[in-house]
Order: structure tokens, then sequence, then C-alpha cells
């Protein structure tokens, strides 16, 4: 069953640490257990994104990998 993003953050072409801020100001406007899907190009995401979930205490639902896309599907925790 495919996810469904209560909104989406596209960070492609950005590059360390500009996913992550954007991330982080996307996150502060979600309302508690929304879903957000990032779509970022910096392969630096694969390391930074579950960093951020693991320090905020956010969900990393879901990531995935292909060519130079990377997409994330982060669960906002109150």
């Amino acid at each position: 069953m495919p996810l469904i993003a209560d909104a989406t953050l596209d960070a492609t072409g950005l590059f360390c640490p500009e996913p992550v801020m954007m991330l982080h100001n996307k996150v502060r406007d979600l309302a508690p257990g929304a879903l957000l899907e990032v779509i970022a190009s910096d392969p630096s995401t694969q390391r930074d994104i579950p960093k951020f979930c693991l320090f905020l205490g956010h969900e990393l639902v879901q990531q995935e990998a292909e060519a130079d896309v990377f997409r994330y599907w982060i669960r906002k925790q109150a």
C-alpha cells in the first residue's frame, strides 16, 4: 500500500545543510501525526535525515533511493 503524505518537501538540487534546515521548518508547521514526504538529491540526506528523526523523536516510516533521488516519509511526533 503506497504511503499518502499530508505534505511534501522538495529539496532536490539543494546540498547540506539546506535540506535538513528546510525539513526542520516544514515539520514545525505540521500537526502531530502528519506524514511528510521529503524528496532530495543530496546523498548526505541518507545520513542526515535519519539522524534528524532520531534526535527530534520523529518516526522515519520509510526511505527509498533510486538513481539520484532519495525519498523519505517522516511521521511527526507530538
